[in-house]
């Protein structure tokens, strides 16, 4: 066993690496050049189409746009915002809030690029729903038809192992660990919880998962907003020398200091970019199965509500809690993940940061147990056909319970290993469509 460990810490090293990191942000500018910026003269414009009512009867689709976007909000507004942005300062310093504000700003356009492809290549199963997703605009897009399905197959394939990894193993035992250090309640009994919570949910399908979500995901983005924001105006006053340390450390190296190792640019860059991809998902080709689901009559509308998500994500949560752990001065007390992160809401909670903490992890977890349930189904449906679903499920609600018992080291590189696998076919398919995505985008792009 720590002989596989060890050789999916190596893959994962050579997948993350500088290839990927290239690949994610090229492409990021690529399409954000042949749209032509459209995520800063769109945003407003997306915004306002997040709460714009549809006609469920003139256009197809299983969900509104909205629960399309807080499923795929669910599924990325996750541990990541907790413990990966805290991990990136870690091991990256301050700096690497900057390239995680890169990554998503040209993440954004990526994400719209995928939500688009998504709904114009969407069909229609058996039973009267909706799918779709990267499999899809990869066999039914790409000229060259068996480049197309060899590419959507894997992808396919790695967004199924990747979803018992980053949405159910690793969400229950983050949850768990947390349960079980602010309650004392032990893990079994979480897990089993967690795994009858999921599969009555996730048993109605992506209509009762899009009920949930948009429940869910405004409440607890708006109750980690608020402890979050009391702990930035505590601390205001240090708001611009945090600024300034950011981008200063964005750009040269930041020497060893208190429980803190140091770190090159180049890590930075590296785990700045990383953790916001690992958060956000923008290029990964999970979120686009999502909104697949939406029900709209035009590709380009519902790539706009998708490039919010980023918005969200990154822009907006993920910042609250690098703010937080800057502007209280934690970030080099040689602490990393969710134990960081703890540490800051402390300095003003005390011990209640950590029972706010653990509520925060608990609603975080499950909403993206929730999300990357529906992701793996429908690779599992592109690959087995409708009648897999069942079975799906059965496993993903006991792999809820297992993760929530088991240590998860090995797990957690295994769902970083697959999700930057299933990001390269996906990239792929995005550069060689990006010419079909820029003519959908002006023909479509009046009738918004």
């Amino acid at each position: 066993m720590e002989n596989l460990h060890s050789l999916v810490t190596q893959l994962d090293s050579i997948v993350w690496g500088p290839f990927m990191l290239v690949l994610l942000i090229g492409t990021g500018i690529l399409l954000t050049v042949r749209l032509k910026f459209i995520q800063v003269l769109m945003l407003p414009k997306a915004l306002k189409l997040i709460f714009k009512t549809v006609n469920a009867n003139k256009a197809e689709g299983d969900i509104t746009p909205f629960q399309a976007l807080t499923t795929a909000l669910s599924a990325t507004i996750g541990t990541g915002n907790i413990a990966g942005v805290a991990t990136a300062i870690a091991t990256g310093g301050p700096g690497a809030i900057f390239w995680m504000w890169l990554s998503a700003f040209f993440g954004m356009a990526t994400k719209y690029a995928e939500a688009v492809l998504a709904v114009t290549f969407r069909r229609k199963l058996e039973d009267g729903t909706s799918i779709g997703g990267p499999m899809y605009y990869l066999k039914e897009g790409l000229q060259v038809k068996w480049l197309g399905a060899l590419l959507g197959i894997l992808f396919a394939i790695f967004g199924i192992v990747a979803s018992f990894g980053i949405g159910s193993m690793v969400q229950s035992h983050s949850v768990a660990l947390a349960v079980n250090d602010a309650f004392n309640l032990p893990k079994g009994v979480t897990g089993f919880v967690m795994m009858i919570l999921t599969a009555l949910v996730i048993i109605g399908g992506i209509k009762r998962i899009g009920k949930v979500t948009e429940k869910i995901v405004p409440f607890m983005a708006v109750f980690y907003f608020v402890f979050a924001i009391i702990v930035i105006f505590i601390n205001i006053d240090q708001f611009l020398n945090v600024l300034a340390l950011i981008f200063k450390s964005a750009f040269s190296p930041v020497a060893a200091v208190g429980g803190f190792a140091g770190a090159a640019v180049r890590d930075a860059i590296r785990y700045g970019v990383a953790r916001g991809v690992f958060s956000n998902e923008a290029g990964l080709g999970s979120a686009p199965i999502a909104h697949a689901a939406a029900q709209t009559d035009n590709a380009v509308r519902q790539g706009l509500v998708a490039m919010t998500g980023v918005f969200f994500d990154t822009i907006i949560i993920c910042s609250l809690t690098a703010f937080v752990i800057l502007l209280t001065g934690v970030w080099d007390n040689g602490k990393t993940s969710t134990e960081l992160t703890a540490a800051a809401f402390a300095t003003v909670f005390g011990g209640s940061g950590k029972t706010f903490l653990a509520i925060a992890l608990i609603f975080f977890a499950y909403s993206t147990i929730l999300g990357w349930s529906y992701y793996g189904e429908q690779c599992a449906k592109f690959l087995f056909g409708y009648k897999f679903s069942y079975f799906y499920k059965v496993i993903y609600c006991l792999s809820v319970f297992y993760g929530a018992l088991r240590k998860t080291d090995f797990v957690w590189d295994m769902a970083d290993l697959f999700n930057g696998m299933m990001a390269i076919p996906n990239l792929i398919g995005l550069l060689l469509l990006s010419g079909l995505l820029v003519k959908v985008t002006k023909d479509k792009m009046s009738d918004v």
